[in-house]
């Protein structure tokens, strides 16, 4: 997948409240490629709230059709791509606005900022993808049960996967989420 070179660095809103898309520019020539992943001032001055990184993490996907989440963890994500790209899905967990989805193709000129609440999953479009986010809370043991997780097929949020999830790379912790409708009456008490 060619990247874009030198768009400017933009947020742009979502459906879901707080969510942001990011163009990030990147500089291209016959070595490679470079970008400036995350800088603290112009990333305020576009409109990302000043949520304190505290922690970086990396996920690479060796196979094209790997597919990780829906999770909503305890804590702000700052997504990009290192290397490859990935169709992004995330659906807002939050009593608000509950059960609205998003979808995006990211690449290294990509990113996305995603609010605690938010379920995120991806599923990897190229070979050796990297998927690297900054989150504003330290992981820490037993961290998973403060998740919110969400079935991948969940027939309400309908992602149209770009890889049908038959075909795909799962975990069966993953496959074994409950759907919206379950956490719908979880909510409730």
């Amino acid at each position: 997948m060619p990247l874009e070179y030198g768009k400017p660095l933009a947020a742009h809103s979502t459906p879901i409240p707080g969510m942001l898309l990011i163009d990030l520019p990147v500089h291209g020539d016959n070595r490679g490629w470079f970008k400036e992943n995350w800088q603290r001032e112009k990333m305020l001055a576009i409109g990302l709230p000043d949520f304190g990184p505290v922690q970086n993490n990396i996920s690479f996907n060796d196979a094209v059709g790997t597919t990780r989440g829906i999770h909503a963890e305890p804590w702000d994500k700052f997504i990009s791509i290192a290397f490859g790209s990935v169709f992004g899905a995330w659906v807002d967990l939050r009593p608000d606005n509950f059960g609205t989805v998003f979808t995006a193709v990211l690449d290294p000129s990509t990113a996305i900022y995603v609010p605690r609440g938010v379920g995120n999953a991806y599923q990897t479009l190229e070979p050796n993808t990297a998927y690297t986010y900054l989150v504003n809370d330290h992981w820490k043991p037993g961290a998973q049960a403060e998740y919110t997780f969400l079935n991948l097929a969940d027939e309400e949020a309908a992602i149209e996967w770009p890889i049908p999830l038959e075909q795909a790379e799962l975990s069966d912790k993953d496959r074994a989420h409950p759907r919206l409708r379950e956490l719908r009456t979880m909510d409730q008490g």
